[in-house]
């Protein structure tokens, strides 16, 4: 067995003496898992470092076997997404969300979409957004999608509901004035997720709402991810919301 594809490095662990296990999201083989040899070496270690995008080829003798690859560098950028505490926590934070898909399960928007984050962490607005968008898509691909497309009580489109709330338990929208009754019961829908198109201006996205944005992406991965799994949240995106709050922060300073 073999093919070619080009892959974004999550993680390495040490196998053996030299060789390097290494897993990859690739953009037409999914996550994926393989050896290194000689993965350990001074030139091979720094290649092989989180966030570097890489063509590789894989081999095994039949597919259900973890193979091994060759790899070679197409973008080295792991050295600035290290140095800056924003970018480094949403890697790692990235790549346990991409952890939760099964191996070898191939999904290509997500790769598009990593490939995107990780060229825009110099700017701290578009990347809360483009996080908040990449983690609706990782709990769609999970079967847990939000259904924002019309308001569940009145059954209105969502070009003419206008659409502000999330229920809790079912991840469907509810209009404006048709949930304000239970509004203590919902979640805000920010309305950037709520527009039926996506706005024109990536990046303009008020703080509030990349808050309420973040904080419901965190609701259903925890109902329906973390604690049904006895998975512990990563640590890393609370690291990320941090920094993202400081970058923010400075930015609305800097615009008063």
């Amino acid at each position: 067995m073999e093919w070619s594809d080009v892959g974004v490095v999550l993680g390495t662990r040490r196998l053996g003496e030299a060789d390097a296990l290494v897993e990859l999201m690739t953009r037409d083989h999914g996550r994926h898992l393989g050896a290194v040899k000689g993965g350990r070496s001074k030139s091979r270690v720094a290649m092989l470092q989180i966030g570097n995008r890489l063509d590789v080829v894989w081999r095994a003798r039949l597919d259900e076997h973890m193979g091994s690859y060759v790899v070679e560098p197409a973008d080295a950028r792991a050295a600035a997404l290290m140095a800056d505490p924003l970018a480094l926590n949403g890697i790692q934070t990235l790549a346990a969300h991409l952890r939760l898909l099964p191996e070898r399960d191939p999904h290509p928007d997500l790769f598009a979409d990593l490939e995107l984050l990780l060229d825009r962490f110099d700017h701290p607005r578009l990347v809360g957004e483009l996080m908040v968008r990449f983690e609706l898509a990782v709990i769609e691909a999970l079967g847990f999608g939000l259904d924002l497309s019309e308001c569940a009580l009145t059954g209105e489109g969502a070009d003419t509901a206008d659409l502000a709330w999330v229920s809790p338990k079912t991840g469907r929208a509810a209009g404006r004035a048709a949930g304000a009754p239970w509004a203590d019961r919902l979640l805000p829908l920010p309305r950037f997720l709520a527009a039926v198109e996506a706005p024109a201006g990536w990046g303009r996205v008020a703080t509030p709402e990349l808050r309420a944005g973040l904080d419901l992406t965190r609701h259903f991965f925890q109902r329906h991810v973390w604690e049904a799994r006895g998975i512990v949240p990563p640590a890393t995106r609370d690291g990320f919301l941090a920094a993202l709050a400081r970058a923010l922060e400075a930015e609305d300073r800097d615009a008063r």
